[in-house]
């Protein structure tokens, strides 16, 4: 008989298999469902990357953190902001004018992070596209960040997001408004993660000597459509405008009544540097206190 030996063949090595899709929580739905706990919604506040300067932009994001604001919502500056009102219109320019390049984006990431609240972007989406939204989502990945408010990006046409963003485990960010359908309204709190962006109405943005009602009628029908968050935006400027907003939302939104502190009355950027975010500190501390009082 004779005798025959197996040979046990080790198995074929397999290229690594491609990163799918991240398992790491939302960062901005952890700190809403952490805030709604204690009782009080988050404190959102936007200011321009690189206005008027880049060290004074991110000494006015080191302010806001430490005046109370939960989450930064980190402009990039564009040459045709068209849903921006005119005092960030003015920011803008006066950053581009300065030279602002997207790479530095990430440092103010990281220092906003580091500070201790959430980085969170805005962007128009042709920045993002020109960049390259794989290298974009996998940047903001390494320095912390949580996500993209993309304002013209619809979810229809947003599928490559969708895929970086489930890849690296950042969050999306919709704005949707009082003319949304309801089956604009399911999709898209379908595809968001972390909050969907509720304005008071479709428009430029900026500050408003009152608020209109029909935002508490689309935070009602967000929440219908399915979004656990719905934070609103555009137009909120007073402590009193912020705890009447914060009474029925996860979170407000204050941009422009921010980036007015650091111009002058005639849209210029404010000399005395110092002044201008003792000004920014007085008014995140002013809003934060309405906030803070829109559940009592």
């Amino acid at each position: 008989m004779v005798n025959q030996q197996w040979q046990w063949q080790k198995a074929p090595v397999r290229p690594a298999q491609p990163r799918g899709v991240s398992r790491t929580p939302s960062p901005l739905a952890s700190t809403l469902q952490a805030l709604r706990q204690q009782g009080r919604p988050a404190f959102i506040g936007y200011f321009p990357y690189g206005f008027p300067d880049v060290p004074t932009s991110l000494e006015a994001m080191r302010v806001m953190v430490k005046s109370g604001v939960d989450i930064v919502e980190i402009g990039l500056p564009y040459s045709d902001p068209v849903m921006d009102g005119p005092v960030i219109q003015a920011a803008s320019k006066c950053a581009i004018d300065n030279g602002v390049k997207v790479e530095g984006v990430f440092d103010a990431v990281r220092q906003v992070q580091a500070d201790g609240a959430r980085a969170l972007v805005m962007s128009y989406w042709n920045l993002i596209l020109h960049r390259g939204v794989a290298d974009f989502a996998r940047r903001m990945a390494e320095a912390g960040g949580s996500g993209l408010v993309t304002p013209d990006l619809i979810v229809d046409e947003s599928g490559e997001w969708i895929e970086q963003s489930d890849r690296y485990g950042l969050d999306r960010v919709y704005l949707v408004s009082r003319d949304s359908t309801d089956a604009r309204l399911q999709l898209t709190s379908r595809a968001a993660r972390g909050f969907v962006y509720a304005t008071s109405r479709m428009g430029v943005t900026g500050e408003r000597a009152s608020m209109s009602t029909s935002a508490q009628n689309l935070v009602a029908r967000v929440r219908l459509a399915g979004a656990p968050y719905v934070c609103v935006g555009i137009g909120v400027s007073t402590a009193q405008q912020a705890s009447q907003v914060g009474a029925y939302a996860d979170g407000v939104i204050v941009g422009s009544a921010l980036v007015h502190c650091l111009l002058d009355d005639e849209g210029r950027p404010r000399k005395d540097r110092r002044k201008a975010l003792e000004t920014l500190s007085e008014v995140c501390s002013d809003l934060r206190w309405g906030i803070s009082q829109a559940r009592k």
